[in-house]
């Protein structure tokens, strides 16, 4: 009679948290920064259809890289919780941290079982305030442990590198133009020395804005909004002498004639 292979608790888990780490750092990096007016999303991808920063609620985001399929679902379900909690309560009882705490759940559950393969997915979950102070990011791994964090935080690819190129030239009072473009350097410079040129059409941008007059705060940045944001601001000044220039010329030639 064979003797059954054994394979200890602690080998087990550490076995099934490196297989997602591989996973996860296998999809595109994903970046989230607080500004001045705000919180910005900036990930890297192409796709127009297949989206990696969504809105939850009126204040509330959610962007995560790793496997699509995954946290699709996850984010659906997140939708649904806070609708049901939105219409059942208040408005203002669905909070970030109470979605952190149901993904958590969510994710802890699905690690720590024996048949499922665990989730390739890691999560963030943002909350924008009245103030900057009362801005809420949670990152949430794939074991389904809550890192509150601030400021700037990177997950996917190569985080360690990104986040530690944000924490370095971030600050709280950047305005979005200046965060926008920090965030894409980060990403630029993720694969090592190189430096890459990641243009609009490359990235998918959100933002929190607290000074938005409508209740709900999430809003795409997109085409030419995006591409301006992204402009070093002499190259935005110059294009606005230049048009302006080009305006008067064509108000010569009209009272020309």
């Amino acid at each position: 009679m064979s003797t059954p292979f054994y394979v200890s608790p602690q080998q087990a888990m550490a076995d099934r948290a490196e297989y997602a780490r591989k996973g996860i750092a296998r999809g595109r990096s994903l970046v989230v920064l607080q500004y001045a007016d705000g919180i910005v999303f900036v990930a890297e991808n192409p796709s127009r259809a297949l989206h990696k920063v969504s809105e939850i609620y009126d204040r509330i985001a959610f962007a995560a890289t790793g496997k699509y399929n995954e946290y699709e679902s996850l984010r659906i379900g997140g939708t649904r919780y806070a609708d049901l909690r939105g219409y059942t309560y208040d408005r203002q009882d669905v909070t970030a941290r109470g979605l952190a705490n149901l993904y958590a759940q969510t994710l802890g559950t699905i690690f720590s079982a024996t048949v499922e393969k665990p989730y390739e997915v890691e999560l963030l979950v943002a909350e924008v305030g009245a103030t900057p102070a009362e801005d809420e990011i949670y990152r949430l791994p794939h074991d389904g442990s809550i890192i509150d964090e601030h400021g700037s935080v990177a997950v996917g690819g190569n985080s360690d590198q990104i986040g530690s190129y944000l924490s370095q030239r971030h600050r709280d009072d950047m305005d979005l133009g200046e965060a926008l473009r920090l965030a894409v350097a980060s990403l630029a410079r993720e694969s090592g020395g190189g430096e890459r040129e990641l243009s609009s059409d490359q990235l998918e941008v959100a933002v929190l804005d607290r000074k938005r007059p409508q209740q709900r705060k999430f809003k795409r940045l997109l085409n030419r909004q995006l591409t301006s944001l992204l402009a070093e601001p002499e190259s935005a000044a110059g294009e606005g002498e230049a048009a302006e220039s080009a305006e008067s010329t064509d108000d010569s030639a009209s009272s020309e004639e």
